[in-house]
C-alpha cells in the first residue's frame, strides 16, 4: 500500500479525497485541526483515516509526513515551506495547489538531491491554466510557429441561474483570500509596453469581454503577468496578460471598498462591539454613524444614489448590526460579512470560467487566433466546480507520483508534458475539458 497524507480539510478537499480513496492501493490519512471535518470526508472508508492535528505541533507533523509517500498540503500557503522542510527530513514527496514562494524555490536543490518532487501550482489557477496553456504553446512550437500574444483569464462565479445578488458573486472558497487578492499590485505586457498597476488602482483598471453564451463579464489584471514570459517560454510575445473574470459591477464596488480602507487587516481592538455603521463611519472620517450613507458618498466623491452605495447598503455596511467576527480588523469584518450575505444555497451551482486566447505566427505567413475555453458547473447537491477544478488536478498528480509516472525532481510547477498530458487526459475523463477553436488566416499570395 502507498501512504498519502492530506493536510487540511477545507471547502475544496472532498473531490480529492473521493478520487484517492477510489484507488485500492492508497491509504489516505487526513490530518486537520477540526477532526470532525476529516471524519466526514473519510465517511468510514476502509482505507481512510481522520486524525486531529494542530499544524504547530511539530513533533506529530514531522512523524505524519515521514510516514507518508506523498504529503498534500491544502493548508494556508504560509505553512507550505514548513511542511516542505519536514518532507525533506522524511524523504516524502509534496503536492500543493498554491503559488511557489521564494522560500519554496530555495528548497529546489535539496529536493533534487534527495530525489523528491515538490509539485506546486497543481490546482485550477494556478494549475489547469498552466497545463492547458502549455499544451497549446508547445503544439504551436512543434509546428514551427511562435506565440505573439497570450491572454489568460479565469474566474469562479455563480451559475447564471444562481446569480441573484448585487455583487454577482458567491463564495465557494476562502472569503478572506478573495478579499485579500484585492490588495495585489499587477503588471502585464500590452503591445510590447509594460503596464504597471498599484494595488490601490487595481479595480479601477478593468474592462469588459463577451464570453461565449455568458454575455458581458468584467476583466481585471491578476498579479504579475510578466513572469509568464519565462515560465511559458513566450520569447516572441508582445502581449502577455493574466486576468480575473467577475460579473459587471464588482470592480467599481471593490474599488470603493478599497478606497474606504476595508482591505486593511491591521488589528484594531477598538472596533469590538461597534456596529457596521460605526465601523464605516470610522473609515470615512466621520465620527457619527448618522447619515453614514451620505457621508460615505462624500468620502468617495460619488452620487448618494449610486449603485455602489446600494451594494454597500445591501451588504449591511451602513446598518446598526454588529459584525459576527473574532478578528477585529477591517478586512476580516468585511470578509465575514460577505460570506454571511453571499453563500451558495443548497443545490445551487457555481461556475468556473477559464479562457486562453493566443495569436500565433508561422514561417509561411499563416496566422492563427486560438481560443481555449473551459466553462464548468458545480453538481447540484454535490461537489462545487471550484472544489473539483482545484483539487482533482492535485489528486491526479498524487496518483501519478505514486505510480512513478513523473520522473521530475525538485520544486516544479506543471508546465512539463510528462505532467500536463496525463493530468489533462484524466481530467477529460472526469468531465473537465478545455474546448479549442482556431481561426486561420492564410498569407496573401500576389
Amino acid at each position: 500500500m502507498k501512504n498519502v497524507l492530506l493536510l487540511g480539510a477545507g471547502l475544496v478537499t472532498k473531490p480529492l479525497v473521493d478520487y484517492l480513496l477510489n484507488k485500492p492501493e492508497i491509504e489516505l490519512t487526513i490530518a486537520t485541526r477540526t477532526v470532525s471535518k476529516a471524519e466526514a470526508l473519510v465517511n468510514g472508508h476502509l482505507h481512510g483515516k481522520a486524525i486531529q492535528l494542530n499544524v504547530d505541533d511539530d513533533k506529530n507533523l514531522a512523524k505524519l509526513v515521514a510516514d507518508a509517500d506523498v504529503a498534500i498540503s491544502l493548508l494556508p500557503y504560509t505553512y507550505h515551506v514548513k511542511v516542505a522542510n519536514y518532507c525533506l527530513e522524511g524523504k516524502t514527496n509534496l503536492i500543493t495547489t498554491s503559488y511557489v514562494s521564494p522560500q519554496m524555490k530555495e528548497l529546489n536543490d535539496a529536493a533534487e538531491a534527495k530525489g523528491l518532487l515538490f509539485l506546486n501550482e497543481i490546482g485550477l489557477d494556478p494549475g489547469i491554466d498552466h497545463m492547458s496553456a502549455m499544451k497549446i504553446i508547445d503544439s504551436v512550437k512543434r509546428r514551427g510557429g511562435k506565440i505573439t500574444s497570450f491572454e489568460s483569464i479565469c474566474g469562479g462565479l455563480p451559475a447564471p441561474e444562481a446569480n441573484d445578488n448585487p455583487y454577482g458573486y458567491k463564495f465557494s472558497w476562502s472569503p478572506r483570500g478573495v478579499v485579500m487578492a484585492g490588495r495585489n499590485n499587477a503588471q502585464y505586457l500590452k503591445d510590447g509596453k509594460v503596464i504597471q498597476i498599484d494595488s490601490k488602482d487595481l479595480f479601477n483598471h478593468h474592462w469588459y469581454k463577451e464570453v461565449d453564451s455568458l454575455g458581458k463579464l468584467e476583466v481585471y489584471p491578476n498579479r504579475n503577468s510578466l513572469i509568464y514570459k519565462d515560465l511559458y517560454h513566450l520569447d516572441d510575445a508582445k502581449t502577455i496578460f493574466r486576468g480575473t473574470f467577475r460579473n459587471v459591477g464588482w470592480s467599481e464596488t471593490l474599488s470603493a471598498i478599497s478606497k474606504m480602507g476595508y482591505l486593511d487587516d491591521t488589528e484594531r481592538p477598538e472596533l469590538k462591539d461597534k456596529s457596521f455603521a460605526q465601523v464605516t463611519a470610522n473609515l470615512v472620517n466621520h465620527g457619527s454613524d448618522e447619515n453614514v450613507r451620505e457621508n460615505t458618498a462624500k468620502y468617495l466623491n460619488i452620487d448618494s444614489n449610486s449603485e455602489i452605495l446600494d451594494r454597500l447598503e445591501w451588504l449591511g455596511l451602513f446598518s446598526d448590526q454588529k459584525p459576527n467576527t473574532k478578528d477585529y480588523n477591517y478586512l476580516d469584518i468585511l470578509a465575514t460579512r460577505m460570506l454571511e450575505k453571499m453563500p451558495y444555497k443548497k443545490n445551487e451551482r457555481d461556475m468556473i470560467i477559464l479562457q486562453h486566447q493566443f495569436e500565433a505566427e508561422y514561417p509561411n505567413g499563416t496566422t492563427e487566433e486560438i481560443t481555449s475555453l473551459l466553462i464548468d458547473f458545480g453538481i447540484p447537491g454535490g461537489d462545487s466546480s471550484m472544489a473539483r477544478t482545484v483539487s482533482l488536478p492535485a489528486a491526479i498528480a498524487t496518483h501519478l507520483v505514486l505510480q512513478n509516472k513523473i520522473g521530475l525532481k525538485g520544486v516544479k510547477i506543471p508546465v512539463y508534458p510528462e505532467i500536463y498530458l496525463p493530468v489533462l487526459d484524466e481530467l477529460k475523463h472526469l468531465g473537465i475539458q478545455m474546448k479549442d477553436t482556431v481561426k486561420v488566416k492564410e498569407p496573401v499570395i500576389n
